[in-house]
């Protein structure tokens, strides 16, 4: 007996060697932890528990048959992260690259599917040189089981993706279809095609970083959701994500103790935005002084910087916030930041997360780039997915909130649950001095009089109080009170039912 268990033993060693203490010691030179080292960051102390440790690939084109390495190039499994079951795979580069082959999608597969039984979130860990060649369409069917999965699993349980190294070709296509993606700055990399592909078909030169990097995708493309600087912080936000994000879409959300007062009041919110409609303030400070203490994660940062959007704790329960941002753009929405509100809406509205919305937005940006880059299809798929939205709707209009704009943002019109307004908010259909040059054009030559057209509509439009008369606005609030009056919303929208009429799925204007 004590043989066997001493092979046990030994197998299993050379396992959690992956590729060798050379490849391993070529993976700390680049300023990269290895599949397992990464594992066990992310997951609870000791709860990783894994799975197909000693599968092996079945080729044995171009010498395959004499290159194994139990895992082959893949650690799979399950753990928790503070106490709460997680799925994970991660991707071994110290084994033929990472790279995937039939069984290494053989294995990513099997965990999809019991976090699919299982109702649990999967985070998948990408340091990838993509399809193994060698294998040829059994390394692409094996892709396409995996994309199947991630597209069954969307909306039903949170998937993660984190990119921590090379990532391309098939392997870029996964992450893509996953809720949030995720990169290390310098050593991780998405494209399609690598730079000596781009070199030869379209001879143009590009470094992976420029092509597909984090700063890249982060801030042009969209394609990641945020970049950390290495390995560690990555992994340790994610534990911070998961906190947020309930295991899945029959899953009340995470509840949490807290130790902020659901009652408190900051007084400092008064002064917030300035008498000035045309001076800007920072938003995120209402954000900031609006949640658990003080507590925001925020998604898409670097990217359409003139909206917000992230998770915060109200009363120790998730709740997903989109806000403009008057510091870019004067909070104007655009195509980048329509797209940026609407996916996470959406993300929102799978998994039952209530929405705040913080508005101020003078309206869409206008111009022939805007509009040549189709504005009104991008507006429309923010304007749809708050309309779609049937989780707990509670909107505050801090300042602007003009035209078309106004009922995107989660108006009373798109079923918004509880509609507050800051006694500064200034809800018409443009500004005033628009709005008077076109009305009363005849009196352009008159500037007394054109001044006191501007004051007359000022009166009599800019203010919540005609919108309020109508019940578009439940209610007109102080600022220091924000906090309390959400939470309070919150709290009696918490068993709120709502369903849309039946259909297979709807048709978003992609």
């Amino acid at each position: 007996m004590k043989h066997i268990l001493k092979q046990l033993d030994e197998r299993r060693a050379e396992a959690r060697r992956g590729g060798g203490e050379q490849r391993i010691e070529a993976q700390h030179n680049r300023g990269k932890l290895t599949a397992r080292e990464r594992i066990e960051l992310l997951l609870d102390h000791g709860s990783f528990e894994e799975f197909d440790m000693f599968v092996q690939h079945r080729a044995t084109d171009f010498g395959m048959d004499k290159q194994h390495a139990p895992g082959d190039g893949v650690v799979t499994g399950w753990g928790t992260v503070n106490g709460r079951t997680v799925f994970v795979y991660a991707k071994d580069f110290t084994v033929f690259g990472g790279s995937l082959s039939e069984t290494h999608a053989g294995k990513i597969t099997k965990v999809q599917d019991m976090a699919l039984r299982n109702r649990a979130p999967i985070i998948g860990l990408f340091d990838s040189g993509g399809a193994r060649i060698q294998e040829g369409v059994a390394a692409l069917g094996g892709y396409g089981e995996v994309f199947q999965r991630n597209v069954l699993s969307s909306g039903v349980i949170p998937q993660i993706s984190v990119i921590m190294g090379p990532c391309a070709g098939g392997d870029v296509y996964s992450p893509a279809m996953t809720d949030f993606i995720f990169m290390v700055r310098n050593t991780s990399y998405m494209f399609v095609t690598g730079p000596d592909v781009v070199k030869t078909v379209t001879n143009e030169t590009v470094s992976a970083e420029e092509l597909g990097g984090a700063s890249i995708h982060t801030v042009k493309s969209a394609i990641a959701d945020r970049a950390y600087d290495n390995d560690v912080e990555a992994l340790l936000q994610m534990r911070r994500l998961i906190d947020f994000l309930p295991s899945s879409n029959t899953d009340d959300v995470p509840e949490w103790p807290s130790f902020d007062d659901s009652e408190r009041i900051d007084a400092s919110l008064d002064t917030l935005a300035p008498e000035n409609p045309n001076k800007p303030y920072d938003i995120k400070e209402l954000i900031a002084k609006t949640v658990d203490e003080g507590d925001f994660f925020e998604i898409q940062e670097a990217f359409a910087r003139n909206i917000v959007t992230g998770f915060g704790r109200m009363d120790g329960r998730t709740v997903g916030f989109v806000a403009n941002q008057p510091l870019v753009l004067a909070g104007v929405l655009d195509s980048d930041a329509s797209r940026k509100g609407a996916r996470f809406v959406r993300f929102c509205d799978c998994f039952n997360i209530p929405i705040v919305s913080f508005v101020d937005v003078p309206g869409f940006l206008p111009g022939v780039a805007q509009e040549y880059g189709g504005l009104i299809k991008h507006g429309a798929k923010l304007l749809f997915a708050y309309a779609e939205a049937t989780v707990p709707k509670v909107t505050v209009i801090t300042r602007k909130a003009y035209g078309g704009a106004y009922d995107v943002m989660a108006s009373k019109h798109l079923r918004g649950d509880i509609n507050f307004a800051w006694p500064t908010a200034q809800i018409a259909v443009m500004g005033a001095k628009g709005a008077v040059e076109i009305i009363f054009r005849q009196d352009m030559d008159d500037p007394e009089k054109i001044a006191a057209r501007t004051r007359e509509y000022e009166t009599r439009f800019l203010s919540p109080f005609v919108a309020a008369e109508r019940g578009y606005i439940d209610e007109i609030i102080m600022p220091h009170s924000t906090r309390k009056r959400i939470v309070r919303a919150l709290s009696m929208l918490r068993h709120k039912e709502l369903a849309n009429p039946w259909k297979k799925h709807d048709n978003i204007p992609l």
